[in-house]
């Protein structure tokens, strides 16, 4: 299966799919990962210009993700509504050059004005395309979580290795290994499994049975 990880910034197809980026390798899917805004910005001071990208070189490494899998755009972060048309072209370039079965993107809930273009461009781009929303708790006053996918220990370790990575991000509350395994425990709890990461089906296409 050849999946496509749509991530508004660097960083955000790691805590929102992280562990499923994981299993999917580990089962000997073709993942790709795509980063809009490389968030220079919003870079804590201190840090040199460019570490965001070199962490998410090597946030995405930990999951098993190729290099040349690793597409990175550098749309200025919080101005992904202003430039909705040009990341919608991009979004079609992606469409046709990699045709992926299942395409990730942020839930239709998330009230962060880049994740809701990313999922909204992505509806128009990949019309034809399953398409999976993958969760922020702390960018949404609901979730609609109707689609699990279970992980072993394993691939949650990896998950949390991988935004360990991100140095820079540490002064965020949800940066946290015990936060990220208990959300894991907590959806794993909803279908009988010991981890689990959950998702909003967007649009579910079953072209064989």
């Amino acid at each position: 299966m050849k999946v496509l990880i749509l991530a508004p910034h660097v960083d955000d197809g790691e805590f929102g799919c992280g562990g499923s980026i994981a299993k999917f390798l580990d089962e000997g899917s073709e993942v790709y990962y795509v980063a809009f805004s490389l968030c220079e910005d919003s870079l804590p001071e201190g840090f040199p210009k460019g570490t965001l990208k070199k962490e998410l070189m090597e946030a995405t490494q930990v999951l098993g993700i190729n290099a040349k899998n690793l597409i990175v755009f550098d749309y200025p972060v919080r101005y992904h509504p202003k430039n909705r048309q040009a990341i919608l072209e991009d979004l079609v370039k992606l469409k046709k050059k990699l045709d992926p079965d299942v395409v990730f993107v942020p839930t239709s809930t998330d009230i962060h004005q880049d994740h809701h273009t990313i999922y909204q461009e992505s509806l128009r781009a990949f019309k034809n395309t399953t398409i999976l929303g993958y969760e922020f708790v702390w960018n949404n006053f609901s979730v609609k979580i109707n689609a699990f996918i279970c992980l072993d220990e394993e691939q949650v370790r990896k998950k949390t290795d991988a935004v360990n990575k991100y140095k820079s991000q540490k002064g965020r509350h949800y940066v946290d290994d015990d936060f990220i395994e208990n959300l894991a425990r907590i959806r794993g709890a909803q279908i009988s499994c010991k981890y689990a990461e959950a998702f909003e089906v967007i649009r579910w296409i079953i072209r064989k049975i």
